[in-house]
Formats: C-alpha cells, sequence, structure tokens
C-alpha cells in the first residue's frame, strides 16, 4: 500500500466518524458536537472523495469499499442539511396580500455578555424598529445600556444574569400574562408571554436559551434536549398562534429540533430558503444556524434576514410574519411518531422527573 493511500485511508476513517457518531441517540457533549459542522463535513468528504478518485487505480476491492463509505458518509450528511438548501420545497409560504394589519416584526440576538458594543445593536434596533426584540446573554450593563429604547418599547420583561443566559423582552406590543419560568435549571430563565395583534388573535410567544452541550457548560445534551421537547411536547395542545424564538443551542437539522417541531407542529421559515447560520460570527468557515424562530401553521412569511454583526459571537436574527389563520389548510403541521414521542417523554424525564408544563 502507498503512502499516499494510507494518508486517504486515514482520512476516510476520519470522515466516516461524525456520520456514525452523530446518527446514535448517545448525548455525550462530544457526540452530539458532530450534530452542528454539517456543511463542513460535507465539504471536507468531498475533499478526501477528490483525492480517492485521483490516487485510488482500484485495483483493490478495498478502494471501492473505502469511496462507497465515503459516498454513504456525504450523503448521510447532506440529508440531514438538505431542507435548508434552496433545493428543497418552502416549508412556509411567502406573503403575497396587501393587508398589513397582522404584520409584525421580531429581532433575535445574543449580545455576548462580554460584548460592550452597545450602539451597534441599538443601532440596529433603530434601523430595523422591530416590534419586539429579544437579547440574550444581556446582563446588568447591557439593561442600563438598552434603557433608551425603553421609550420606544414600554412593555419590557428583564431578567439580567450574569451566567450568560440572561435575557431582556422588549415589545412595542403590550404583553400579556408574562411569566419567567426555570423549565430544566434553576439557573436557566425562559419568558413566555402572550401578545395581540387585534381583538381575535392571542399569540403565546416563548423565548428560550437552555444549555449547549459543551465541556464548559454541559457534559450531556439531556437538560437542553428536554427544555426543547417539554416545550414542544406542551405547545401541542395550543389552539393559538404560537412562537418560539431563541438561541437553541442546537442546529436547525439535529435530531433534537426536527423532534421538536414534530412534538410542537411549528414550522421552520428557512426550510427552503437557506441556512442562515448565526454562529460563529468571527468565523466563516465554522458556522452553523443556532438562533431561530419557529411558529405556527397561521403565519406566512413577510422577511426573513441575518443582519450584520454587533460584535458578538452570534449575528441577530430578523423575522418578519404575517398573521393569517386561513394559511393553516396550505401549510401542512410535522407530526412526531409514536416512537418519538416516547423517545422525547424518557429524555423529558430523565432530566425533569415532575413533569413541569410550561
Amino acid at each position: 500500500m502507498k503512502i499516499v493511500e494510507i494518508i486517504i485511508l486515514f482520512f476516510t476513517v476520519l470522515m466516516l466518524l461524525p456520520s456514525l457518531a452523530s446518527a446514535t441517540r448517545f448525548d455525550k457533549w462530544w457526540i452530539r458536537g458532530f450534530d452542528f459542522p454539517r456543511i463542513q463535513i460535507c465539504f471536507l468528504v468531498c475533499i478526501v472523495l477528490l483525492a480517492s478518485f485521483l490516487y485510488y487505480d482500484f485495483s483493490e476491492t478495498w478502494h471501492f469499499i473505502a469511496v462507497g463509505a465515503l459516498i454513504f458518509s456525504l450523503g448521510y450528511q447532506f440529508k440531514q442539511i438538505y431542507p435548508y438548501t434552496y433545493l428543497a420545497k418552502k416549508q412556509v409560504l411567502k406573503f403575497e396580500g396587501d393587508d398589513t394589519d397582522c404584520v409584525f416584526s421580531i429581532l433575535v440576538s445574543n449580545v455576548l455578555t462580554e460584548n460592550r458594543s452597545y450602539q451597534k445593536f441599538i443601532d440596529l434596533v433603530r434601523d430595523r424598529d422591530p416590534d419586539i426584540f429579544l437579547t440574550l446573554e444581556s446582563d446588568k450593563k447591557w439593561e442600563k445600556a438598552l434603557k433608551e429604547l425603553e421609550t420606544d418599547y414600554k412593555y419590557v420583561e428583564k431578567v439580567p444574569q450574569d451566567n450568560l443566559y440572561g435575557m431582556h423582552l422588549y415589545s412595542k406590543i403590550k404583553l400579556e400574562d408574562t411569566e419567567v419560568k426555570y423549565l430544566v435549571q434553576d439557573d436557566i430563565p425562559s419568558i413566555h408571554t402572550y401578545f395581540r395583534l387585534d381583538e381575535r388573535s392571542r399569540i403565546h410567544l416563548h423565548c428560550l436559551h437552555p444549555k449547549p452541550p459543551s465541556p464548559s457548560e454541559s457534559e450531556t445534551s439531556t437538560n437542553r434536549d428536554a427544555e426543547l421537547l417539554m416545550l414542544g411536547r406542551d405547545i401541542k395542545t395550543s389552539e393559538e398562534g404560537v412562537l418560539v424564538i431563541g438561541d437553541l443551542n442546537d442546529v436547525a437539522w439535529s435530531r433534537t429540533t426536527r423532534l421538536f417541531q414534530k412534538m410542537s407542529g411549528l414550522l421552520d421559515p428557512r426550510i427552503g430558503r437557506g441556512f442562515f447560520n448565526t454562529f460563529h460570527a468571527e468565523y466563516w468557515f465554522l458556522r452553523w444556524p443556532l438562533d431561530h424562530v419557529f411558529h405556527t401553521n397561521d403565519f406566512t412569511l413577510v422577511e426573513l434576514a441575518r443582519e450584520r454583526p454587533i460584535g458578538s459571537d452570534h449575528f441577530p436574527m430578523y423575522i418578519k410574519l404575517n398573521y393569517e389563520p386561513r394559511a393553516e389548510i396550505l401549510q401542512d403541521e410535522p407530526e412526531a411518531g409514536q416512537e418519538e414521542k416516547e423517545w422525547a417523554q424518557d429524555k423529558i424525564d430523565d432530566a425533569d422527573p415532575k413533569h413541569k408544563e410550561v
């Protein structure tokens, strides 16, 4: 065996590991971490495939096996990210009407606690002028800096924290029955509230920022998964319009996020429109979609955009939606199977034996 073939074989085995690991249900951080860089993995697999075709003469059986394994790995990875390419069918319809009475906009931004470029974010809010905006990782210093925006945003829910999990919700639209909950961990808050676009429509808004699986945060993804799936389980019983926004510390194409969609019936406006990678803002070659807006099928999309950098490691996300109950008949809800529901409940039980409801 030539030295070049040995090197290619080594990288072939290396490229198979992410697919094998992410196909499992183990929740260790280093396994779930393979869910994130699927775009990058596809790129690397293509490079190894190209090298294989250039240097293998296919005189050995293992040449075919190695190339076949790489093609399988590429197919598996691409299947996961395919819905977020322009090749896929759009899950959320584009709003084409003229009536803008039920159109509203939301800005979601993980501002990064240590980031002190307050003015960049304030300028973005003033430029975009969203009806509602949510900051994540915001502490008392961020709260003080954003005070000037309260002239326009009179309805505010403040949860400043110094542990990277503070959040602040600002709204021009009156908020009703607002609650701050700690669904899984006592130091990880979430905000749950309602707002109305007219007398008939009452929309339930959930703001989340669960802890990610990582060696510095949580050794497993259990608590993160449980928070998402617990919310998904309870949303399904709602007959109101529902929005879930925030930095979920999970990529759009992971098993947990897909199951969250199926459990809740919520739609993802990115499907068929692109990745909208929001993290990491400083490294273009290491980016994936961590910041999300999910909604029920009674909304249509006016605009979706990843915003300019604000000094954080996340890009802000902006979305403008139209509340249109008639769209329900045109937009199918995702559905979870019985086995998926049982796996979700096992996840919830592992992190939250009391089965708290959202």
